[in-house]
């Protein structure tokens, strides 16, 4: 049986380990930030293959794992162009994807999960924004 974008989106957001002394929740994506990455997880499953929706998940994973250990790295590019203070952004590496995310007291809450090469102020502004 063929593995879905579902099944492999489950792995996403689950709980990171902490380093000791640690404080924070896992991360908490956002319904839109799921649908994203369900969206390029299909991707991959059609245009390529298994191993590489795989590869996604496991570079989404070290991603989380890193914002939620140090929420205040990545870029804060598209938190001046739009006005949103405290939004950050860090790439997917080995995938042309970034993560959107914003530090709150007990937690890192992922906004989204984009292609880079989409327009990215006209795809966080628009519809489905949270």
């Amino acid at each position: 049986m063929q593995p879905t974008s579902r099944d492999f989106a489950r792995g996403c957001g689950r709980p990171v380990q902490r380093a000791p002394g640690g404080d924070r929740q896992a991360d908490r994506p956002r319904e839109r930030a799921n649908h994203d990455v369900d969206e390029a997880l299909e991707y991959c499953l059609e245009e390529a293959s298994d191993e590489v929706a795989l590869g996604f998940i496991d570079a989404l994973e070290k991603g989380y794992t890193h914002i939620s250990r140090h929420p205040a790295s990545g870029s804060t590019r598209y938190s001046v162009e739009l006005n949103l203070p405290g939004l950050r952004s860090w790439p997917v590496r080995r995938f042309p994807h970034i993560v959107f995310h914003v530090e709150a007291t007990d937690r890192v809450d992922v906004w989204r999960v984009l292609h880079g090469t989409r327009d990215i102020p006209e795809w966080m502004q628009g519809p489905g924004r949270e």
